[in-house]
């Protein structure tokens, strides 16, 4: 099989391809035949050697993907030959509160990922999508779309009426804009770009604010709920953002730390944590019943991923680039069974 690999160091210029043997499902394993993946920041960073300098290499990067079931191991019983499905982000957590072992188990890191032709996982550590997505739709969910339903429901427990600031329109943040409405909450959203501010509200979103032309957006965010503040805020901005969070989150409210885009060091206000007696919420992805549960919120209402791009397995590097550039609205997805465009 053919698989995207980084080795001999780390950066984009170290993006190889490579032929290795075909893999072959053990007991409780099946073997996918892998379509499409979708790019997160932290595959980006994993491949610059910035997420986890440690990381041995060779590694298959990309946490996300979707496959067909083409291969059963030995008393597998839940999936048959033809279910299109998608690996999850842990591969061990399959519900409720992960301990350590289960948050390590990730694909692109430090386990191989989803740049491969042919893929092996455990039959529990998958989801069926439903049918009516494409593939690069499909693609898109594990990572980005399982957070976004972790911070705003499996934890953030939202409810009709509520109000979520939203950060970006990264991948994230576009599916926090797509659960919030599915729940009837209202969504402000922020970005530096003015066009991108006008496709999210065709979206849904009720307000757009430009955080480059308003850098004080907390307090507009705030004026905008009758100087209440929000219900949630999605954050993924990291270091140079929170502060801003804080400034535009309710007393009683929940800020996801989901991202971190500016940083990774922050100096917080307890003062305002305290006073205001708002909780911060870590958010790492999530498990595969909260997977399932999207999945049927999704198929209810017939709801799409936001597409930026596709781009063919031989075109992996600019991939790469195009998310580095930071232009794209919506999920980068590659073709793994398109070898060029």
């Amino acid at each position: 099989m053919k698989a995207v690999i980084i080795d001999g160091g780390f950066g984009l210029e170290n993006l190889q391809f490579a032929d290795r043997p075909d893999p072959e499902p053990g007991p409780g394993q099946v073997l996918l035949r892998m379509k499409a993946a979708s790019l997160n920041f932290r595959d980006l960073l994993t491949v610059r050697g910035l997420y986890n300098p440690r990381q041995p290499l060779p590694l298959i990067p990309c946490s996300d993907g979707v496959g067909e079931v083409i291969g059963l191991g030995d008393g597998v019983t839940r999936l048959a030959a033809g279910d299109r499905v998608c690996p999850i982000f842990a591969q061990d957590w399959l519900a409720g509160t992960p301990h350590r072992d289960q948050v390590r188990s990730t694909l692109g890191g430090p386990l191989d990922g989803t740049l491969a032709e042919l893929m092996v996982v455990n039959a529990e550590s998958v989801v069926k999508v439903p049918a009516y997505l494409t593939d690069e739709e499909a693609a898109a969910l594990p990572c980005a779309a399982v957070t976004a339903w972790t911070a705003l429901v499996t934890e953030g427990e939202i409810q009709a009426g509520d109000t979520v600031l939203v950060q970006g329109t990264g991948g994230v943040s576009l599916f926090a804009l797509l659960i919030a409405r599915l729940h009837g909450a209202r969504v402000i959203i922020t970005s530096s770009s003015d066009d991108k501010l006008v496709r999210a509200k065709d979206l849904g979103a009720s307000d757009g604010i430009n955080y480059v032309s308003e850098p004080e957006w907390g307090k507009i965010a705030r004026q905008l709920t009758d100087k209440v503040g929000v219900d949630h805020v999605v954050e993924v901005g990291g270091a140079a953002t929170l502060d801003q969070s804080l400034r535009a989150i309710r007393v009683g409210g929940r800020i996801s730390i989901i991202g971190v885009l500016s940083g990774v060091q922050a100096t917080i206000p307890l003062t305002a944590i305290l006073m205001s007696n708002v909780r911060l919420q870590g958010i790492l992805v999530g498990h595969r019943a909260s997977f399932e549960a999207l999945c049927r919120a999704l198929a209810q209402a017939s709801a799409r991923p936001v597409i930026d791009s596709t781009f063919a397995l031989a075109d992996v590097r600019a991939a790469f680039e195009h998310m580095a550039a930071g232009a794209h609205f919506g999920k980068i997805c590659i073709r793994i069974d398109q070898q060029s465009q």
